[in-house]
């Protein structure tokens, strides 16, 4: 297989990355960023290092980085309120992630 070049390998890379986080919710227990945020961040880094890992490999995405990025915003943009760092849908309006938003939030207040 004939190898990128290094002007490409960080564009396939980002863009191996990021394909796999489209549509990625924001829904943070009452608020507070510790659960789930921290963990998708550390899921994140995970994919970055995939990601790379695949460019070096060869692997090339289809779609540009550019096309990546426009798509992630147009997503972000047609998305429900709910789901944008409300705390109000996705696994904060869970039944347990309610309960830990009330149990946190009253940690913070003592």
């Amino acid at each position: 297989m004939e190898s990128l070049s290094c002007a490409s390998l960080p564009r396939h890379a980002a863009a191996l990355t990021m394909q796999g986080t489209l549509g990625l919710v924001c829904d943070p227990l009452g608020g507070l960023v510790e659960v789930p945020c921290v963990y998708r961040n550390a899921t994140g880094g995970a994919m970055a290092l995939a990601g790379i890992e695949m460019a070096l490999a060869g692997i090339e995405f289809p779609i540009p980085i550019d096309e990546v990025i426009d798509t992630m915003g147009e997503i972000g943009a047609s998305m429900d309120v709910r789901y944008k760092e409300t705390a109000g849908g996705g696994l904060a309006a869970t039944p347990t992630g309610r309960r830990l938003a009330r149990e946190r939030l009253v940690q913070i207040r003592r």
